[in-house]
């Protein structure tokens, strides 16, 4: 199966462009989609999902055309969006079962098999009569996740999946996904880094509805070998050195502030230079900061 995403833009109408010419090709495996918020990323996986209307170019899922054929479209797509409503007083098992009737799935007895199987994968079979409200917010995920694997879908869509979630509860999020994202694409849209540099073989950065970077991880990270240097300054001269330096990013450390910054060579003394991360190749792009000098 392979997702083509050709030239779409979309503009609200209060004249906000959200997409801008967006261009990107996905196979199976998992593709994180990375950027901060307000970046276009939920735009961009309602319009892939069929939710909203392009306003130009084309998305098509193998054989289907998104726009002109969304019933065909809902029969290979599995999609957790960002805000996902249960409802509180009804248990997980009578939740799914009435999900995957609306699917398609009529068969009783298929019914059942398929809702104690995928319960059971997301380890949520043992609470399976228990009432939606009283569940943890990774759990809400994981059911989440199990209806968006009813009928086996090709395509599966997660939206910002682990924000709020505990640091367990993440991870148990994480090999689930990876558990079934070898077969299918599966795209993960988030803006927690970590997010994509466990689970991605291949990522985009988004900004203000642009792609501004696609490719492997692992082989762009390796394109800034050699350009990331960090130290201490105090905070007094932060401003001077954001002004005259390359900054990637900045946190307080023992009442001074620590420093990334992005160059060929010792931009301070006392600066050491340390192996670059999926953070600061995120960071920089966002940023806008002179990449294509540097790598």
């Amino acid at each position: 199966m392979q997702l083509s995403i050709k030239n779409v833009s979309k503009t609200y109408s209060n004249n906000v462009e959200a997409l801008k010419d967006v261009t990107l090709e996905l196979g199976n495996g998992m593709f994180g989609l990375l950027g901060p918020n307000g970046a276009g990323k939920s735009t961009l996986m309602r319009t892939i999902a069929g939710l909203q209307e392009l306003d130009s170019g084309s998305i098509t899922v193998g054989d289907i055309d998104v726009s002109k054929h969304k019933h065909e479209l809902r029969k290979v797509l599995g999609y957790l969006p960002q805000e996902f409503g249960l409802y509180p007083k009804v248990n997980a098992l009578e939740l799914f079962d009435h999900l995957a009737t609306m699917k398609g799935i009529t068969d009783s007895k298929e019914r059942d098999e398929l809702t104690k199987s995928l319960l059971s994968q997301t380890n949520l079979w043992k609470y399976r009569n228990r009432k939606l409200g009283t569940f943890s917010g990774g759990m809400k995920q994981r059911f989440g996740i199990a209806q968006a694997l009813i009928g086996e879908p090709k395509l599966i869509i997660v939206d910002e999946p682990t924000a709020g979630l505990d640091p367990t509860e993440r991870n148990r999020f994480h090999n689930l996904l990876s558990a079934i994202g070898e077969n299918v694409i599966v795209i993960l849209s988030t803006h927690i880094v970590e997010d994509v540099s466990d689970l991605c073989s291949k990522m985009a950065i988004i900004k203000d509805g642009k792609v501004k970077l696609v490719g492997e991880p692992l082989t762009l990270v390796k394109d800034l070998k050699a350009q990331v240097w960090t130290g201490l300054v105090t905070k007094k001269d932060f401003k001077n050195v954001k002004n005259d330096h390359q900054v990637i990013s900045s946190k307080l450390s023992m009442g001074k502030v620590q420093i990334r910054v992005l160059n060929d060579q010792e931009p301070i003394d006392g600066f050491k230079q340390v192996d670059p991360e999926i953070e600061d190749l995120y960071f920089a792009t966002i940023n806008e900061l002179d990449l294509k000098e540097k790598i």
